[in-house]
């Protein structure tokens, strides 16, 4: 971890890092494990049963992740995201989700508190998850074809059952839900306009699809660019169907472009990190489920903060506040502006990168 040198630049009491940028997002990796193998993410030939997952001594408990989020919010987060891995498959999760949902910002206005899942489990889980404070969930779904969704996320999962988690989360007032489909071409980016059809009609709208470019995280998911399905592409597949227009951003830093259906069906949202990159306003830090912090969903290494919240001199607020801040006060990335500069020369080991199954996304 960095030790602070100087205060670091602010803006509205938030932190600036060496590009200007704000602290506002903290994405919060609650576990490293998952029940999905999706290829693009976590596939088996890597992940299968003698993978070795994060023994749970050192996992945060969720005071440790609440008190980095308590110091952080205090600091210029006005955003928590709870990711996995599954984040549903860590047991008693709503008590770290009542914990964020009782801090306040300076301002005293609460965080905007939100989760991402594959659905597999939020049937059964978002009521609970709603009266414990949670405010909106986001679902992974990539297909409406149920052969395709079995074979994508590789464990027989069936679509019908995450339809019926976000039925569930639409019941407990988990709202607005967003939908997110990562595209591959010649996987599943035919399923674009079934899956545009089903959510603008069953849904009034209420729930947003967003499609994204399969990207290059990590360094198991054998990605390559002739498999990225640029969103322009998708755009003009969908507008030719269903007219659409641009939409304002809803939230500075927001990684989505969206797009309304001129016929009043709600919108989509295209998330295009590959082709149109977002460096430019990225606000986000990543805290893993081991306590390492992430300054970049791309990131090569993590910054050791588990240390600091176990050291044995028993560290206060803000001697944890000036280490996290000297950090992203040095922060310079933007590896996906960047991508078309860095190519790899054949023979070359792949550029070392997290893997989304262990910082989220």
């Amino acid at each position: 971890m960095a030790r602070p040198s100087a205060a670091p630049a602010q803006v509205g009491g938030a932190w600036l890092d060496g590009l200007g940028r704000p602290l506002r997002d903290l994405r919060i990796s609650v576990t490293d494990r998952c029940n999905f193998r999706c290829s693009y993410c976590m596939p088996k030939e890597v992940f299968d049963k003698d993978y070795r997952f994060l023994p749970q001594g050192q996992l945060l408990s969720f005071e440790e992740m609440a008190r980095v989020a308590r110091i952080l919010v205090a600091h210029g987060v006005q955003k928590i995201r709870l990711t996995g891995g599954e984040p549903l498959l860590r047991k008693n999760l709503e008590r770290l989700v009542e914990m964020l949902a009782a801090l306040r910002t300076p301002e005293g206005r609460p965080v905007d508190l939100t989760l991402t899942t594959n659905g597999s489990l939020l049937a059964r889980k978002a009521r609970s998850l709603r009266d414990a404070g949670l405010q909106r969930v986001t679902v992974s779904l990539d297909a409406m074809d149920d052969t395709i969704f079995r074979r994508m996320n590789d464990v027989d999962f069936p679509v019908a059952d995450v339809l019926e988690g976000i039925a569930a989360a639409e019941a407990a007032g988990l709202g607005p839900i967003k939908v997110n489909m990562v595209v591959k071409r010649g996987t599943n980016d035919q399923e674009a306009l079934p899956m545009a059809r089903h959510f603008r009609e069953h849904h009034g709208g209420r729930v947003v699809l967003r499609f994204i470019e399969f990207m290059d995280v990590g360094a198991t998911n054998g990605w390559r660019m002739a498999e990225v399905v640029p969103s322009a592409e998708l755009r003009d597949r969908i507008a030719a169907i269903y007219p659409l227009h641009a939409l304002s951003p809803a939230q500075v830093g927001e990684t989505a472009e969206r797009w309304g259906y001129d016929d009043g069906h709600g919108e989509v949202g295209f998330i295009s990190s590959v082709t149109q990159a977002f460096c430019g306003d990225c606000n986000r830090l990543r805290l893993s489920t081991e306590g390492q912090l992430y300054l970049c969903l791309f990131a090569g290494q993590g910054h050791d903060l588990r240390s600091l919240l176990r050291d044995p001199a028993g560290l206060d607020d803000a001697a944890i506040a000036d280490s996290v801040g000297a950090l992203w006060q040095v922060r310079r990335d933007r590896y996906s502006e960047l991508r078309a500069r860095l190519p790899t020369e054949p023979g070359q080991a792949p550029r070392k990168r997290v893997e989304m199954s262990y910082i989220g996304g």
